[in-house]
């Protein structure tokens, strides 16, 4: 492993020159003296060539594995569509790699946990880009957990809503290469932050019940238009995991949902000593009915995304800070796959 004394400069490939991959990962390493952006890769040579050119790389490709073996990269950031995340991903830790794969690890729990086993067998590391578990108010609101502060947690409620936002552009409404909708897209999100803030307890049960009765009539919204005919994923799903400790999680995520605020993205903690809010963070709980506020943030963290990336690069470096690391990637993987399999079959999904 790489140590955060190493002179040279770690060596970066991205495999995927999208959004993502634009905004996020290659906008973070261009911040870093100590990183250096070699190569790109992209299924679509245009977009990698633009990639290129705005991102100062000189070398460019269409095949990840002629990349790698090619450039020998010390990193990869994995930024392709859900369905290329395994063999990608996989691609980079036989190669050496280090790696950080956007979210979901991959499409199966099979895949996510072959990936957590090559990372092992290559002593490689492997990070998943869950970023609002890298808030300074999610980080606040475990150190609380931990510290007794809300007492034993029974009831946690994780929303990923959008009124009308189903993206207008790539892979996302298109189940055979992303996966599924809301819930693989936003909801693992805030799932992946609550079970952070949680400690991963154990689960016993899930049950979901998913629904496809707007993205498949309507054709635009606040993130533009897309083909309703074409629309082969959920529009909404909701779910209930139940812990072994006795205590509840309800997830609720939506592209399309009749509510009133065009979108929320929040978990909220109740405790047998107090309650929170986690963006931005806010413990509180009751005197005499009366609201009584023990820890606040004003705002939240919106750096979230530039903390994960740094974890990671830090991590690669040798320095002993948290990730999202693939045995958590995994276990994260197993719930959104017992969710989906609960609401196609109609009955609840036994995990412990």
């Amino acid at each position: 492993m790489m140590s955060a004394s190493t002179p040279s400069p770690l060596r970066v490939a991205i495999i995927g020159a999208g959004q993502v991959a634009d905004k996020v990962h290659a906008s973070y390493y261009a911040t870093r003296s100590d990183v250096q952006m070699v190569a790109v890769m992209d299924s679509h040579p245009e977009q990698a060539l633009a990639f290129a050119e705005r991102h100062g790389i000189s070398s460019v490709w269409q095949n990840a594995r002629d990349m790698l073996e090619a450039v020998k990269p010390d990193v990869v950031s994995v930024c392709s569509p859900n369905r290329f995340h395994f063999e990608h991903v996989m691609a980079a830790l036989e190669a050496g790699c280090h790696v950080m794969c956007e979210k979901p690890p991959a499409m199966t729990p099979q895949e996510a946990d072959r990936m957590r086993m090559a990372a092992r067998k290559a002593g490689k590391v492997l990070a998943y880009d869950f970023h609002h578990r890298f808030a300074l108010d999610t980080q606040l609101l475990r150190e609380a957990v931990m510290k007794g502060a809300l007492g034993e947690i029974y009831y946690t409620t994780a929303q990923a809503l959008r009124r009308c936002g189903v993206p207008g552009w790539g892979v996302f409404t298109n189940k055979t290469l992303q996966g599924g909708g809301p819930l693989i897209d936003i909801g693992i999100h805030m799932l992946d932050a609550a079970m952070y803030v949680l400690g991963f307890p154990a689960v016993k049960k899930v049950t979901a019940h998913s629904f496809q009765r707007l993205g498949n009539r309507k054709s635009s919204g606040q993130f533009g238009a897309w083909d309703p005919t074409q629309f082969t994923v959920e529009d909404a799903l909701f779910g209930t995991i139940e812990f072994c400790n006795g205590g509840i999680l309800r997830l609720d995520t939506s592209f399309a949902l009749n509510i009133r605020e065009q979108s929320i993205m929040n978990v909220a903690f109740c405790g047998e000593k107090a309650g929170a809010m986690l963006f931005p963070a806010h413990i509180y709980n009751d005197e005499a009915g009366t609201l009584v506020t023990l820890t606040q943030r004003e705002e939240a963290d919106d750096r979230r995304h530039m903390r994960s990336m740094d974890a990671f690069v830090r991590h690669v470096q040798g320095e002993p800070v948290m990730i999202a690391d693939a045995e958590q990637g995994l276990v994260i993987q197993q719930l959104v796959a017992a969710l989906y399999e609960s609401a196609e079959t109609g009955e609840s999904v036994t995990l412990c």
